[in-house]
This record gives structure tokens, sequence and C-alpha cells, in this order.
């Protein structure tokens, strides 16, 4: 019966995924879009209308004015899962992608190394956390995405300043995050991709420092309407600054990155992270249960990602 079902992809941007219906256009694939940001269910059904439900739901939906799909997404993937359908990056890996707090939580209990973090729902405990971690910091919102929010500070006079007349910005759930600001080796972090639980591929996202959002897909932008510094627009990674450049990371990166995603339950998605130029130590910082392909792929990587993406959904529907 399942298999007389179509593939179900939620997701609330109107660009972001155009590669992956095109691909699934190429192979004739039955398939639904789904609105995130406009949507309904009946919380008493027990009928799976879909074969698979694949999660693409973004954290930064709220930029877009969609803030409404964040928490309705979180309930309504609890509620899918309850009735036993299929589901990719489903209610705990999404809870994940909508709280850094947890995030960090997460890679904390599996022991990995983190940048020294506090988590505020306040401007005044702001001021503290920072002083208690010493500058500079960076504070960003605990629910984001495209690096909008985050704001670095590089001595508690400006830190004080901007509490003072509400300019730290905390949110959709009232709550940010206030974080060292590690000198970074290299100058790029690196972003692991996975797909099922694998490693897929890795790239380093060379950066000044100066901008955070660090998105290489073909279409990201911070979306935030605020500062012109902070905004890339539509653009690909190349014209907004980025460089960006294939790469494999050792073999303990590697299994600690599957360990990651297997505990988050995320089936793709990545991690991000980077190496302290004080120390030459790991530091894992991000986790991405929404995480767009790098742009030009075939030519960074050497193959198309979406092509294995649309293997995996098309294997995982049959399974289901």
């Amino acid at each position: 019966m399942s298999q007389q079902l179509p593939l179900a992809v939620y997701y609330e941007h109107p660009e972001w995924f155009r590669p992956l219906f095109a691909e699934l256009d190429r192979r004739s694939i039955q398939y639904l879009r789904i609105d995130a940001g406009c949507h309904m269910y009946d919380a008493t059904a027990t009928d799976r209308k879909y074969a698979l439900f694949f999660n693409r739901m973004s954290a930064s939906a709220y930029l877009r004015g969609n803030a409404q799909g964040i928490f309705f997404t979180r309930d309504y993937l609890a509620h899918l899962e309850r009735i036993g359908m299929r589901v990719i990056n489903g209610c705990k890996a999404f809870s994940l992608e909508i709280s850094k707090a947890a995030q960090l939580a997460l890679l904390h209990s599996l022991g990995l190394a983190t940048p020294r973090s506090r988590i505020v729902n306040c401007a005044i405990q702001a001021v503290s956390a920072a002083q208690e971690i010493g500058f500079p910091v960076i504070v960003k919102p605990n629910i984001g995405g495209r690096g909008a929010g985050i704001v670095r500070f590089d001595s508690a006079p400006a830190l004080e300043r901007a509490a003072a007349v509400d300019e730290i910005d905390f949110g959709i759930d009232s709550t940010a995050l206030v974080q060292e600001l590690l000198p970074i080796r290299g100058g790029h972090i690196t972003r692991v991709e996975t797909l099922g639980g694998k490693f897929l591929y890795a790239i380093k996202v060379y950066t000044s420092g100066e901008n955070f959002n660090l998105c290489p897909a073909e279409i990201c932008r911070t979306e935030d309407g605020g500062s012109a510094a902070n905004t890339m627009g539509l653009v690909g990674a190349s014209k907004a600054g980025l460089k960006v450049e294939g790469y494999t990371p050792p073999q303990e990166i590697i299994n600690a990155v599957e360990k990651i995603v297997g505990a988050a339950q995320i089936e793709a998605g990545s991690v991000e992270y980077l190496v302290d130029d004080r120390d030459g130590g790991i530091v894992y910082y991000d986790i991405n249960a929404l995480s767009n392909f790098v742009a030009n792929a075939p030519q960074i990587l050497g193959f198309d990602p979406h092509v294995r993406l649309v293997d995996y959904l098309e294997d995982e529907k049959e399974g289901a």
C-alpha cells in the first residue's frame, strides 16, 4: 500500500529546493510539495497519507515571515511519528535544528569540544556571561540560521551599550547564546555533510570573520532585514566573498560527525567545526538538520549530491 502513496517534501523556502525538485521530476518520481508556512493537520487522524515524509523546514523561516511554521512543525512531526509514518529528519532532529542550546548539550554529551558558551534570556545576563567567558564574544539567537542576528562584541562597554538600548537579538524564543569567538586556523571552517547517517562530503569555507553567514549553497541570504554587513543577498558563495573547496577530513572527525548525526537522528544534514588556532584543537559548534548542498557541486566535489539524495529517498520510500 505504501508504494502507491507519494513522497512528501515538506519545505518553507521557495528557492532552496529547486535542484531537489528538478531531480525528482527528471526521474518521474511521484511526490507532493507541502508548504510548511501554511498547512494544517488533524491531531486525531491515524491514516498515513504519504509513503515517506521528508522534512526540509528551516529554523530561519521567521526571517521570511513564516515564524508560525517553526513550532507548528515540531508538533506536526511528532504527530506523524506517533501514527507510524516514516519521517526523514523527524521531531528529534528538528528540535535540535531549532535550539542551538540543545545542540551544545548534545555535543558535550558526546565528549566533543565546543566553544565556551552561556545561554541567556535577558540583556543583563548577556553582559555577565560575556565577562565570565572573556572578550571577544559573539551573541546569537538560539533559533537562527544563515547567520541572522549574530553580532560580535570586543569589549564590555560595547556590549553594555547594546544591552542598554535593546539591540541584542534574542530571537523568537527570547533566548540567546553568548559564546567565545575563537581564532580560526587557516581562515576557514569545515562543513561536513551527511546522508543516511554517513559521510557524504566536506568543504572548507573560508571567511574574513566579519560575515557569519557561511552558507555555501547557490541561494543563501541572512534575510534578517538588518545591517548590510550581515546581508549577502541572493548570491552564490563565490559572489558573497566565500571561497569554498572540497576536502576530506581525517577519519576520526568523520567518525565523530557520524556519531553526532546518529545521536541527533539527522538523516540529511551537516555538522560544522573549526580548528582553534591557539592549540590546534577541533571545536564543533553547529549542527544542521537543514543543510543546503554546496553550489557548483560537480566542479567542487566531482559529483552531484542531489542525485545521491534522491537515490536515498527512493530507497527509503521502497522500504517504508
